[in-house]
Protein backbone atom coordinates (compact mmCIF):
# COMPACT_ATOMS: atom_id res chain seq x y z
CA UNK A 1 0.00 0.00 0.00
CA UNK A 2 0.93 3.58 -0.69
CA UNK A 3 2.20 5.37 2.19
CA UNK A 4 -0.50 8.42 2.68
CA UNK A 5 1.19 12.46 1.83
CA UNK A 6 0.68 14.07 5.25
CA UNK A 7 -1.89 16.38 6.13
CA UNK A 8 -1.61 19.97 5.94
CA UNK A 9 -2.83 22.52 8.65
CA UNK A 10 -6.71 21.77 9.01
CA UNK A 11 -8.77 24.33 6.85
CA UNK A 12 -12.59 23.65 8.17
CA UNK A 13 -14.05 24.83 5.22
CA UNK A 14 -12.72 22.46 2.80
CA UNK A 15 -13.02 19.98 5.53
CA UNK A 16 -16.55 20.26 5.50
CA UNK A 17 -17.12 20.63 1.92
CA UNK A 18 -15.34 17.24 1.95
CA UNK A 19 -17.26 15.33 4.34
CA UNK A 20 -20.48 16.44 2.87
CA UNK A 21 -19.57 15.38 -0.25
CA UNK A 22 -18.36 12.37 0.98
CA UNK A 23 -21.71 11.64 2.95
CA UNK A 24 -23.94 12.72 0.14
CA UNK A 25 -21.81 10.41 -2.32
CA UNK A 26 -21.61 7.47 0.22
CA UNK A 27 -25.71 7.73 0.69
CA UNK A 28 -25.71 7.76 -3.37
CA UNK A 29 -23.72 4.52 -3.61
CA UNK A 30 -25.71 2.71 -0.96
CA UNK A 31 -28.78 3.38 -2.36
CA UNK A 32 -27.81 2.14 -5.52
CA UNK A 33 -26.12 -0.95 -4.22
CA UNK A 34 -29.29 -1.66 -1.64
CA UNK A 35 -31.46 -1.19 -5.02
CA UNK A 36 -28.85 -4.03 -6.79
CA UNK A 37 -28.92 -6.52 -4.03
CA UNK A 38 -25.58 -5.53 -2.19
CA UNK A 39 -27.21 -5.49 1.02
CA UNK A 40 -23.69 -5.63 3.19
CA UNK A 41 -22.17 -3.06 0.72
CA UNK A 42 -24.96 -0.91 1.25
CA UNK A 43 -24.80 -1.14 4.92
CA UNK A 44 -20.83 -0.17 4.55
CA UNK A 45 -21.45 2.55 2.86
CA UNK A 46 -24.49 3.78 5.48
CA UNK A 47 -21.65 3.72 8.03
CA UNK A 48 -19.41 5.50 5.73
CA UNK A 49 -22.13 8.29 5.50
CA UNK A 50 -23.02 8.17 9.03
CA UNK A 51 -18.81 9.24 9.90
CA UNK A 52 -18.96 11.51 7.20
CA UNK A 53 -22.19 13.55 8.55
CA UNK A 54 -20.39 12.94 12.33
CA UNK A 55 -17.23 14.94 10.83
CA UNK A 56 -19.43 18.06 9.55
CA UNK A 57 -21.09 18.24 12.98
CA UNK A 58 -17.68 18.39 14.85
CA UNK A 59 -15.75 20.59 12.39
CA UNK A 60 -18.62 22.97 12.20
CA UNK A 61 -18.13 23.50 16.52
Amino acid sequence: MAALPSRSPPEPDRDVAVARYIASMSGDLARLARGNGFQTLGYLLEIAQLEAEQAVGQTRR
